[in-house]
């Protein structure tokens, strides 16, 4: 049996409101004990001892929307680096979205991507499969043999499906099966004709605009699906202040909806464009400052559930083009906590609520045992030091893509270690 104790560690878990100096056990991949007095007055036996000089111990987070390259653009990002990048980011699972070539639509290609990621990636990875075949919008997946094969949500990832007939489909299907339905919503007739958030800045900049509107009008229509189905529906980014208010006037219903944000919407705004930098085209469109500061309103309110990184790395030369041709995504998985704990720097949002949304109510959405500090739970865990400065220098980052839109930006925020099962597969040391 293996044994390893972390004293002098700033406890902190969200599934009990737990902040206070303390200890944590492993035994065998899972916490044996844990609590604010554990290890105060004598060191256990026979057990690896890390003293973590009271940095922060939390449980590992859990990033809900991750793309990688493999199978089929491998340049771009492997199973292998993205979980070292994620390592590197305090990122122990994340769900991998099915925007793959061949698209992971086939319960062969699922049960592939799992023995892969067992085999290569140093995280936990969780497949999530396509919702239409082909993620075209036209046909429905084979949802029932997915979910049985193992894929833990279905999504288009960053398309939306257009026909309100199909989409109800999959609600009902999904919703027979007690699936997740991971959502992007953004209209595609409308978003087709530009390339940043609408507004002034894109009519100064000559680029044309994606209106705000184009991702409430898909809200407010999955939302009346939401309600005729009962199917449990999660939006994979919410980007608008607009549509924000939708999801809460939905939850306040009852309805079985919940939402996500990603961490350059929270921190970054159109004007970070700048001179046209490409390493800023994401999907949704980075917003005005009036949405950026409802999302963080809604972190600290609670109406929105997740942090998520949106990793999508993306090769230089579909980046380095004039705007408008440039592709979109941002790289995001090792900058994902500080930009989160920017919230608690320069917001004042708690950090045990920002924790909440990067760990224990991912894992809830995914209907897993890990996002708790807890008797029993997977030891998936990281220790960093929350004050602690950096600025982004992408070249450092493990993810074989540097297109980061916080290249240089000073933040706070530093992993020092990376547990999973109780192995540790990333030290700062």
């Amino acid at each position: 049996m293996t044994r390893t104790a972390y004293i002098n560690a700033r406890l902190i878990d969200p599934a009990t409101n737990l902040d206070a100096p303390g200890g944590l056990l492993v035994e065998d991949g899972k916490i044996a004990d844990v609590g604010p007095r554990l290890f105060n007055d004598a060191k256990p036996a026979n057990a690896d001892i890390v003293d973590c000089k009271g940095q922060a111990l939390a449980p590992g987070l859990i990033d809900l929307r991750v793309f990688t390259g493999e199978p089929g653009a491998e340049h771009r990002e492997t199973l292998a680096s993205a979980g070292e990048s994620a390592a590197a980011g305090g990122v122990t699972s994340f769900a991998m979205m099915p925007v793959t070539d061949p698209v992971i639509d086939d319960a062969a290609l699922v049960d592939f991507i799992k023995r892969r990621a067992a085999a290569n990636a140093k995280v936990n990875v969780y497949p999530c499969a396509a919702l239409t075949q082909g993620l075209k919008g036209t046909q429905m997946a084979e949802l029932g043999l997915l979910q049985e094969a193992g894929a833990v949500a279905f999504t288009d990832a960053d398309r939306t499906i257009a026909s309100t007939l199909i989409m109800r489909r999959c609600l009902t299907y999904a919703a027979n099966f007690d699936a997740l339905v991971i959502a992007h919503a953004e209209d595609p007739a409308l978003a087709s004709v530009g390339h940043m958030n609408e507004g002034a800045f894109a009519a100064r900049m000559g680029v044309g605009g994606i209106p705000a509107a184009a991702e409430a009008i898909v809200v407010e229509r999955d939302m009346r699906l939401v309600e005729l189905t009962g199917a449990r529906y999660h939006l994979g980014q919410v980007s608008t202040a607009a549509a924000l208010e939708i999801i809460a006037k939905a939850k306040a219903r009852g309805l079985p909806v919940t939402c996500a944000v990603s961490a350059h919407h929270l921190v970054l705004n159109e004007q970070d464009i700048g001179e046209y930098k490409t390493f800023a085209k994401v999907s949704p469109a980075l917003r005005s400052e009036e949405d950026r500061k409802a999302m963080v309103e809604g972190v600290r309110a609670g109406t929105i559930d997740a942090i998520v990184s949106s990793h999508d790395p993306q090769a230089p030369e579909t980046k380095r083009l004039p705007f408008a041709q440039a592709a979109y995504g941002a790289v995001g998985l090792e900058t994902l906590l500080p930009a989160a704990l920017s919230l608690h720097h320069e917001a004042g949002v708690s950090l045990i609520d920002i924790l909440r949304r990067l760990t224990l109510e991912p894992a809830k959405l995914l209907r897993m045992s890990a996002g708790r500090l807890a008797k029993g739970a997977p030891a998936d865990l990281v220790l960093f030091d929350p004050g602690a400065p950096r600025k982004i220098d992408p070249i450092e980052f493990r993810s074989r893509s540097k297109n980061s839109p916080f290249k240089g930006r000073l933040m706070q925020g530093r992993v020092s270690r990376t547990i999973v099962a109780g192995t540790t597969v990333f030290s700062a040391v």
